[in-house]
């Protein structure tokens, strides 16, 4: 049985929800992904889990998943593999495997929340790791010009077809196969609505305002409902901008960053009540 261990990052927030889940993949040498941001604590407890560390894999180029990166290569001499390096890191191609003692992980190139995201599929155990391609609640934002729904739907897609058993996601629980179908359904379901308006000649503000599939995945947790209304806003409002042939943002401004310090006094507000 393929061995993975969670060292959960200390970055918790409305995006990161506990915070970013590092990897620890099979027995030394093994396998890390997403390192996560560059904390010194959080790298050395990864390294700890981990005994001997082989190699190490990026999903994407996001500030709450591959700073850690390169501090960690350093503290263990293994190399960085990513869809996007910078210098210090070999680029990691659609297809390609990565080899570390017994484990071996295939690249799945999977954009849609970012043009650089890679999942890794492990097939003997049926392990996906997805990075934020699958959250474990809730679902991504998709932010153009770097999102894209079409190449997201399409990543969900491919990933079903891999007939993965677990699916160990970049943020939150580990789920199963059947969520993608879930994600999936909600973003059908989101466009054939944005569509929809689009198509009674709905504005963006009265289709971000009037689509609304936050409650979508059920009770909120700590922060989410900041998260979620983010991300419909976001959305709903790019949708539109697609189906329309606008530019992104629709000459809008962007709707209000949850990571702002008005929306972390509102998450430190629902914590304290919690």
């Amino acid at each position: 049985m393929l061995r993975v261990v969670r060292v959960l990052a200390p970055n918790p927030g409305v995006f990161e929800l506990e915070g970013t889940n590092t990897w620890v993949v099979g027995p030394p040498p093994a396998i890390v992904i997403d390192p996560g941001p560059e904390d010194e604590r959080h790298l050395r407890e990864v390294g700890r889990t981990a005994v001997g560390v082989g190699a190490i894999l990026l999903t994407h180029d996001h500030p709450d998943h591959a700073p850690g990166a390169l501090r960690l290569a350093g503290m263990t001499g293994a190399p960085v593999h990513a869809a996007r390096p910078v210098d210090g890191m070999e680029r990691m191609l659609d297809g390609g495997v990565v080899r570390s003692g017994a484990v071996s992980l295939s690249a799945i190139a999977t954009p849609g929340h970012s043009s650089d995201h890679l999942a890794f599929f492990e097939g003997s155990d049926g392990a996906l790791f997805t990075g934020d391609a699958v959250l474990g609640r809730g679902t991504s934002v998709i932010d153009p010009p770097e999102g894209d729904l079409a190449a997201y739907l399409r990543s969900l897609r491919r990933m079903r077809e891999l007939s993965p058993r677990t699916i160990y996601p970049g943020h939150g629980p580990v789920v199963t196969k059947g969520y993608l179908d879930v994600q999936r359904a909600h973003l059908l379901g989101w466009k054939s609505a944005v569509a929809d308006a689009v198509a009674k000649g709905w504005s963006r503000d009265e289709t971000v305002a009037r689509v609304n599939f936050a409650d979508e995945f059920g009770p909120v947790d700590i922060g989410q409902e900041y998260m979620m209304d983010y991300i419909q806003t976001w959305n709903a409002g790019a949708l539109w901008d697609k189906l329309t042939g606008s530019p992104p943002g629709g000459g809008m401004p962007r709707p209000a960053d949850p990571r702002d310090p008005a929306y972390a006094a509102k998450i430190s507000a629902a914590s304290a009540r919690a």
